[in-house]
């Protein structure tokens, strides 16, 4: 259950992959592609369908945070293509986004699962594989975007005391070191330590002993925080940063999921927690309320789309 749950969270900045007429305007490249190196490809890459009843982890996860590894320049994933679109561009995506998404592209993209093995001359960074994956994009799928800025509908994440986080939400600084305790596989359990998750650089979220939820990450700036905060509460809306925070934060919460919560796994049975809410936990632990209003927000517009060319 908690992996099934933890690989939910990490298949976890904040953009829309559907776009309006409304505010149209295109973006530079974002700096975090800027930084990488821009532009690069694989040395190799296979594309083959795959099993959809059966799941292979990859590799790594393919995710929007900073967990990597040292995979000796290797790239291993069986996801439906929509999976890896968001990992190449580093999307942490609302239900509403996925759906809007969606809408705009062929059944296939994410009805259908593909195995993708890749060798990279070195060894990359994770957002440098990144980079590699949109190459391969493009070269195999004729995949073309670009980005946009577009007015959406969001819940805008704010201090109630301003310049006063909650209890559990403390600068990276004033916290274990990392890394402090354990490592990944601990943090997909929970841990043991003081500090949760017990590495850094990851989004983890387990099912507690008193039947609750508790997720949280280490080292993650505010901007990616507030993101993660639309799929831990399940909100429609996409979750903006507008706290005031700068630099680095380690932030824990625990709240009692919904009965049909989308973070329990299928079939599960569990009990009824004794707990706050997602919101009210927000309140009390994060210092934090959502505020509902309209932002201006980088949009990934996909222009085109094809079945892969053959190895």
């Amino acid at each position: 259950m908690r992996s099934h749950i933890a690989c939910a969270l990490l298949l976890l900045t904040s953009f829309s992959a559907f776009a309006t007429a409304y505010g149209r305007a295109t973006l530079p490249v974002p700096a975090w592609q800027k930084a990488a190196g821009g532009s690069m490809s694989f040395e190799v890459a296979t594309i083959k369908p795959a099993d959809p009843d059966n799941f292979h982890p990859p590799n790594f996860a393919l995710s929007a945070d900073d967990s990597y590894g040292n995979v000796g320049g290797n790239f291993s994933g069986e996801f439906p293509l929509s999976v890896f679109i968001q990992f190449a561009y580093k999307l942490t995506l609302s239900e509403e986004q996925r759906k809007a998404m969606l809408s705009t592209l062929p059944e296939w993209v994410s009805k259908e699962k593909f195995a993708i093995q890749a060798k990279a001359e070195g060894n990359p960074t994770k957002d440098q594989m990144r980079l590699m994956v949109q190459s391969l994009l493009s070269d195999r799928f004729a995949f073309k975007a670009h980005l946009e800025k577009q007015e959406e509908a969001v819940l805008a994440a704010q201090l109630i005391r301003p310049g006063k986080p909650g209890p559990n939400l403390i600068p990276h600084d004033q916290g274990p070191p990392c890394p402090a305790y354990g490592n990944a596989g601990d943090a997909l359990r929970g841990g043991s330590g003081p500090a949760f998750p017990p590495v850094c650089d990851i989004v983890a979220a387990h099912v507690t002993t008193d039947h609750m939820m508790e997720a949280g990450s280490r080292n993650a700036q505010p901007a990616m925080m507030a993101s993660l905060l639309s799929l831990m509460g399940e909100f429609d809306r996409t979750v903006v940063d507008q706290t005031g925070l700068e630099g680095r934060y380690d932030f824990r919460i625990k709240w009692a999921p919904e009965p049909a919560s989308k973070m329990v796994p299928p079939g599960a049975v569990v009990p009824e927690p004794q707990g706050p809410p997602f919101v009210q936990a927000l309140r009390e632990q994060l210092g934090i309320k959502l505020q509902a209003t309209k932002a201006t927000v980088p949009v990934l517009v996909i222009d085109h789309i094809e079945r892969p060319t053959p190895n």
